[in-house]
């Protein structure tokens, strides 16, 4: 363990709670211990984690609102974020693992590698507690937290996504995995976004997070929600739908109900009413919320 101790620059004074730190539960299980692994570690290790962290960036971003700065704090303390930190001291390189787990890829994989990484730090503060523990945390976080200041925002696609999509309707978007390519150590997914049976987009990734992110980028950037024309229809709370609506529409000065895909429908749906004077182009006259949901 002395090489893992020196890549982060702390010395244990008890050595049993490093060893239980990367003590995979497969390998306890394999070995009949099923109270020596690093789970209840990994629980501590989180809320250490979690403390630190939000008061750094409470200190830091004195005028930033509750909501920004749990954004910024998911930027530092997510599978992915933890499981990056775990690789660059080559955590995974000392995790013990049972011989399933290390023939699958288990040594490599995010989950065991952020696992791991809250493990160590959850025995570093039963080691010696809260200060050398926060030492170590704002030390490995240091580029990550210097990166927060000069860009403190980050794209979320998948957020921004279903914020523009249920601003018009109260559907979320879907996602879907329509193919997996690759190794098992490398593989390559393919999500689709979709959102009122209409396909917005796909995207590619190493993991399905990825690949639904960055469908969800696309879409934004295609907006193919914008470019369907209005559908034409009647409000059921209202109007009873009328064939005979149809050869009615034509007539100079008829007023229709137009189901648009804009920023106009509420919870139920909302319509527009409008006009059309004989030669010239719609245009909107009054607005109101349907009673009854489609």
């Amino acid at each position: 363990m002395q090489p893992l101790e020196s890549r982060i620059h702390y010395k244990f004074r008890n050595s049993l709670l490093l060893a239980e730190a990367l003590t995979h539960p497969s390998l306890a299980y394999e070995s009949q211990k099923p109270h020596f692994d690093n789970q209840r570690m990994e629980f501590l290790g989180d809320a250490v984690l979690q403390l630190v962290i939000t008061e750094e960036l409470f200190k830091m971003f004195p005028d930033f609102t509750e909501g920004r700065l749990t954004k910024l704090r998911s930027r530092v303390v997510s599978r992915r974020a933890l499981a990056r930190f775990a690789m660059a001291i080559h955590l995974g390189d000392y995790v013990l693992l049972g011989k399933g787990e290390e023939a699958t890829g288990g040594r490599r994989r995010l989950s065991t590698l952020a696992d791991a990484f809250e493990s160590l730090i959850g025995a570093v503060y039963l080691d010696t507690g809260l200060s050398p523990a926060r030492d170590l945390i704002l030390r490995l976080f240091e580029a990550e937290i210097g990166n927060m200041v000069t860009s403190p925002e980050e794209r979320n696609p998948k957020g921004e996504l279903q914020e523009f999509l249920q601003a018009i309707h109260p559907q979320a978007p879907i996602y879907r995995v329509i193919s997996e390519s690759g190794p098992d150590h490398r593989r390559v997914f393919q999500s689709e976004v979709s959102w009122q049976d209409k396909i917005l987009a796909t995207g590619k990734g190493k993991s399905k997070k990825e690949a639904e992110a960055r469908a969800a980028a696309e879409a934004l950037r295609a907006r193919l929600w914008e470019k369907e024309g209005p559908r034409v229809g009647a409000c059921p709370g209202c109007l009873s739908r009328n064939p005979r609506l149809c050869s009615r529409l034509r007539q100079p000065g008829h007023i229709l109900i137009l189901r648009l895909r804009c920023r106009v429908w509420c919870g139920g749906a909302r319509f527009l009413r409008r006009a059309r004077p004989s030669g010239s182009s719609w245009f909107p006259a009054i607005s109101r919320v349907c009673p009854r949901r489609w």
